[in-house]
């Protein structure tokens, strides 16, 4: 088994290779820095090319988006929230997931039973939405559309896409006072990964097998 893992130098990304690696599979890890695997950034097109490139002839049964960026903790609606952090914040969220998997999709076609899995949030959520953070929100909430879409496009290819939420996790993003740590959002996401199939693409869960209210 080949898993693809974007934004694996830290937290969530970096449990999941680990653990991966400790079933067995073979995984391809990035990171924007390059401390961690193969250097990508997911906001850079050409070195979306080189990935894909690097991994020609190369099948990938799991490519699990979990690049992200969450920038504006400290911001308040009177004077924060500029458009720089804006197109950050969506350059990383939404257009990096859908150019990871536009790069990869001649890999994930090559694959018995290939997998999607986008790392978006409970904070994507439009019937949940208590006020705060805009920018992460909105732009988790794009990540879940596209995650949908994607599902109803790649049918037809037998690709399934599953969109999770991981957990308040205790990573530098979650903070120390969050929920779980990163192995147990590791362990639940991973039994998450396994269950997806064709009959549940398009799914929002929560790392615990819960659905998510869209």
């Amino acid at each position: 088994m080949h898993v693809v893992i974007t934004g694996a130098s830290r937290g969530i990304g970096r449990a999941l290779a680990r653990d991966y690696e400790e079933r067995g599979a073979r995984v391809t890890a990035t990171s924007r820095s390059g401390e961690t695997g193969v250097t990508l950034d997911v906001t850079d097109l050409a070195q979306h090319r080189r990935l894909a490139e690097a991994l020609a002839g190369q099948p990938v049964d799991l490519l699990v988006c979990n690049a992200g960026v969450y920038l504006e903790k400290e911001d308040d609606i009177e004077t924060g929230y500029p458009p720089e952090m804006w197109e950050e914040a969506f350059a990383t969220n939404v257009t990096g997931v859908f150019l990871t998997i536009q790069a990869l999709l001649p890999h994930l076609q090559a694959a018995q039973a290939p997998k999607v899995a986008i790392i978006s949030s409970m904070m994507a959520s439009q019937s949940r939405a208590p006020g705060g953070s805009y920018i992460y929100r909105a732009s988790k909430a794009a990540a879940l559309n596209l995650g949908r879409n994607l599902a109803q496009d790649f049918t037809s290819m037998g690709i399934a896409v599953g969109i999770y939420h991981p957990g308040w996790v205790r990573t530098e993003m979650g903070g120390d006072e969050a929920d779980i740590s990163e192995e147990e959002a590791s362990t639940g996401l991973i039994a998450r990964f396994d269950a997806l199939s064709m009959a549940t693409t398009g799914c929002f869960e929560t790392w615990d097998g819960r659905a998510h209210p869209f």
